[in-house]
C-alpha cells in the first residue's frame, strides 16, 4: 500500500476544510421553501374548513386605535414573535400600528434590532415621569407605518412603584391616550405573568389575543388567564373581549400537537383563529436579523400565515 507523501511546500496543509463563518446573521432571504398554508375551503389544522376572509378595504383616515393585548402568563409561547409579525402584516393592509413592549426583558425591542440597555428613555419613563410624553419615546422601526414604544429592565421597577399610585391599573390607558388617534392598532406585548403590568395592559385593551403553544402545559394555563380576563372585564374594563386564540408552534407531524389542537377547538370553538402558526426555523432567524418575517422571508409559509391572521383580526 502506498503512503501519501507530504507536499513539497511544507507550509501547505494536506487537507483543506471549508472556511467557518461564525456570524449568526442569515446571509440571504429564503424564498418559498416551505409548505403553503391551507387554502380557503380546505380542512385546516383546527379540523374546520378554512373560511374565506377577503383582503380588507383600504381606509381613508387613521385612528382611533384598537388596542390588543397579546397575553399569556406562560413564557415561550410566541407572544413577541406574534406581536412583531402581526403588526408588520397589518401595515401591509394599510393600517398604522404601534407596538408596545410591556415586558422588562425587552424582547420585542430586541426582535426589531434595538438594544434595550442602550436606551436613555423607555416606556418606564413615560409611565413614571410626568415630564416625559409618549411622543418623546416612540421610535420608528424598519417597517413603514409601524412604530415601537420600547422597554428595558427599568420597567420591572414600575410594577413596584405603581402599587402606591392612585388608579394604578389605568396607568397605561393614560399613557396611550395622546396617540390613539394616530394609529389603527396598538399591540401590547405583555410579560409572562399575571401581575400589575399585565393587568394594566388588559385594562387598556379592547381585545386580548392569546398565543397558545400546542403543548399540554400551555393548555392548562389558559383557564387561569381567562379567569383573570373576566375579573378585569368585571371590575376595570367592561369593553374587554377575547379577540381570539392563536395556536402557535404547531407541528402536524406529532400526535401530541394534533391532540392539543383538538382539545383547544373543542373547548373554545369559534374563538380559535383558523390561522395556525407552524413550527419553523425562520422565526429564530428573523430575531437575529431584527426584522419581521414578512420582510425577511416574504414568501415563506410563516409570512403567509401572519398575513392571514391580520385579515382575521381586521375582520373581527
Amino acid at each position: 500500500m502506498s503512503t501519501p507523501q507530504p507536499s513539497g511546500n511544507s507550509g501547505e496543509r494536506l487537507v483543506r476544510g471549508p472556511s467557518v463563518e461564525l456570524s449568526l446573521a442569515p446571509h440571504a432571504r429564503p424564498e418559498n421553501d416551505e409548505p403553503d398554508v391551507a387554502r380557503d375551503g380546505q380542512i385546516g389544522p383546527t379540523g374546520r374548513p378554512v373560511r374565506y376572509v377577503p383582503e380588507p378595504a383600504l381606509i381613508g383616515a387613521h385612528g382611533p386605535a384598537t388596542v390588543l393585548a397579546v397575553c399569556n402568563q406562560k413564557g415561550g409561547v410566541g407572544k413577541t414573535t406574534s406581536t412583531i409579525n402581526l403588526g408588520a402584516a397589518l401595515t401591509e393592509y394599510g393600517r398604522r400600528v404601534l407596538l408596545v413592549d410591556f415586558d422588562p426583558q425587552g424582547a420585542l425591542s430586541v426582535g426589531l434590532g434595538i438594544q434595550p440597555h442602550q436606551l436613555d428613555r423607555t416606556i418606564y419613563n413615560v409611565l413614571m415621569e410626568r415630564a416625559v410624553g409618549i411622543e418623546d419615546v416612540v421610535m420608528q422601526t424598519c417597517v413603514p407605518d409601524m412604530d415601537l414604544l420600547p422597554s428595558n429592565i427599568d420597567l420591572s421597577a414600575a410594577e413596584v412603584q405603581l402599587v402606591s399610585e392612585v388608579g394604578r391599573e389605568h396607568t397605561l390607558v393614560r399613557t396611550l391616550r395622546p396617540v390613539m388617534d394616530h394609529y389603527d392598532y396598538v399591540l401590547v406585548d405583555c410579560q409572562p405573568s399575571l401581575g400589575l403590568l399585565t393587568v394594566n395592559a388588559l385594562a387598556a385593551a379592547d381585545g386580548v389575543l392569546i398565543p397558545l403553544e400546542c403543548e399540554f402545559f400551555s393548555l392548562r394555563g389558559v383557564a387561569l388567564l381567562i379567569d383573570t380576563i373576566e375579573k378585569v372585564k368585571e371590575r376595570l374594563n367592561p369593553k374587554l373581549e377575547i379577540t381570539g386564540i392563536l395556536a402557535t408552534m404547531y407541528d402536524p407531524r406529532t400526535l401530541h400537537s394534533r391532540e392539543v389542537m383538538a382539545r383547544v377547538v373543542e373547548a373554545f370553538g369559534e374563538t380559535v383563529f383558523d390561522t395556525v402558526i407552524n413550527r419553523t426555523v425562520r422565526f429564530p432567524e428573523t430575531t437575529v436579523a431584527g426584522e419581521p418575517i414578512t420582510t425577511w422571508a416574504p414568501r415563506s409559509s410563516g409570512a403567509k400565515a401572519y398575513r392571514a391572521l391580520a385579515r382575521e383580526v381586521i375582520a373581527r
